[in-house]
């Protein structure tokens, strides 16, 4: 048997073309301009260590699409970073974006280092030096930086800073969200992206598709990733009257089938440098964590954690997509064909850049929202995504009980009936016919 394709370009491309191929009327010569991104910019610069040692460092910042607006998308710090992988996340962010329906398009950078091996005095020169590269480049109405894996509001407070002094005299805050709640922060935002994970998952259980489990209140949980999106949609569970009943970080998970408390976890794992060793909990791996029986599923960890190899075994009735990619396209279908439905990540995380946007907004016009308020605001945006997908998704399945019909039996090529596709199909159209509507320049 082949071996089951990992690059991040070939999967958003497979998967872009089967929800593409289901657009109705979706102009062909505009598939192209949709898959491609719009700008690839690659940086590499000398920094001078603590050590006073040189090193050159690598970065990337690409900006898929600018349709709807300016192009939004984090940052991240690590050492196994690519441009592949970036411009796939980049494409994320684009669909993210027109799912919520805010004004942005979708772009990501990162810089190839190992965060945790560097002072934080490094850290700082490196995150300088890299905004000043990318000066021409991001502002607060064409690219918009936030935080992703290994950068937080300290960085982002760097990079509000180095553009400022570089671009005296304006309002410059927008130029980059996730920033300290004293420097143009918006509150509610670094729980943002679980939390609008919890709202997705409320109402995609209301829809009933599971009959035994129409609400949070009861489910056993199993969280892959203790970070800060993992930790907040643990506690936001718990608060729904949930039972998580494992937890892994990088060294590895803990199980308890009375169910772990999140800030007991959290308080270990802060102590002792991972949850792993947390009395009264059965070890085990990552791996074995997404083996677990429960009734929801969250990967809020790495990319492609469920796969060909582990699909099968995955016990779960709802896969909520914390993370970004951590379902390949061959573990889509197994699911699929098992009845285990997968609430997809450009749906289910996108609260992240729900609040950003709205950190925007309150930087654009100096003002800053209560708490209540934005996440009155994030709930809203949230379920009115989700009911969108639900709805096409079951247009979708009428759809095909039609042409069944009219073909007296036979299959249907046109059959969709997992979730990302829909998400993926609703997000392109609207993409594609903002593009018609704006006109094609000149």
């Amino acid at each position: 048997m082949e071996e089951e394709i990992l690059d991040p370009v070939v999967i958003s491309e497979q998967q872009f073309d089967k929800a593409a191929s289901r657009v109705a009327d979706l102009k062909t010569g505009l598939i192209d301009f949709l898959k491609r991104p719009n700008r690839i910019h690659i940086i590499n610069f000398p920094v001078e260590l603590d050590d006073g040692s040189v090193r050159t460092i690598h970065c990337f910042r690409v900006i898929h699409n600018r349709v709807f607006g300016p192009s939004k998308g984090g940052i991240r710090y690590h050492p196994d970073l690519t441009v592949e992988e970036v411009t796939s996340m980049a494409k994320l962010m684009t669909w993210k974006c027109a799912l919520v329906n805010i004004p942005f398009g979708g772009a990501k950078g990162g810089v190839v280092c190992d965060s945790r091996e560097l002072s934080l005095n490094e850290l700082r020169h490196i995150t300088r030096r890299f905004t000043t590269e990318l000066f021409d480049i991001i502002g607060p109405a064409t690219d918009i930086p936030a935080p992703d894996m290994y950068t937080n509001e300290q960085t982002m407070a760097w990079i509000f800073d180095t553009y400022d002094l570089l671009n005296t005299g304006k309002n410059n805050r927008p130029v980059v969200t996730g920033k300290p709640v004293n420097l143009g922060g918006s509150l509610g935002r670094r729980e943002a992206t679980g939390k609008g994970c919890m709202y997705a998952t409320q109402r995609f259980l209301s829809k009933a598709l599971i009959p035994e489990q129409q609400e949070i209140a009861g489910a056993r949980v199993a969280i892959q990733g203790f970070g800060n999106v993992g930790a907040v949609l643990a506690d936001e569970f718990c608060r729904q009257g949930a039972t998580i009943v494992a937890i892994s970080d990088s060294r590895g998970g803990i199980y308890s089938e009375q169910g772990l408390d999140p800030q007991t976890v959290a308080a270990f794992k802060k102590e002792h440098g991972s949850v792993v060793g947390l009395p009264d909990t059965l070890t085990l791996s990552n791996e074995e964590l997404l083996e677990v029986d429960c009734d929801i599923l969250v990967p809020a960890a790495t990319a492609y954690q469920i796969n060909r190899s582990n699909a099968t075994s995955i016990k779960a009735k709802l896969v909520v997509e914390a993370a970004n990619n951590p379902t390949t396209p061959e573990a889509d279908e197994i699911l699929l064909q098992r009845g285990i439905y997968v609430i997809p990540d450009i749906l289910a995380n996108a609260g992240g850049v729900t609040v950003s946007y709205f950190e925007w907004v309150q930087n654009n016009v100096n003002e800053q929202w209560e708490l209540e308020t934005v996440n009155q605001k994030l709930k809203h945006r949230m379920v009115t995504a989700v009911d969108a997908v639900f709805e096409l998704w079951q247009d979708c399945i009428l759809g095909e009980e039609r042409e069944l019909s009219e073909s007296n039996g036979a299959e249907s090529a046109g059959c969709v009936h997992d979730f990302r596709t829909v998400a993926l199909m609703l997000a392109i159209k609207r993409v594609a016919d903002a593009t018609l509507l704006r006109g094609i320049w000149p």
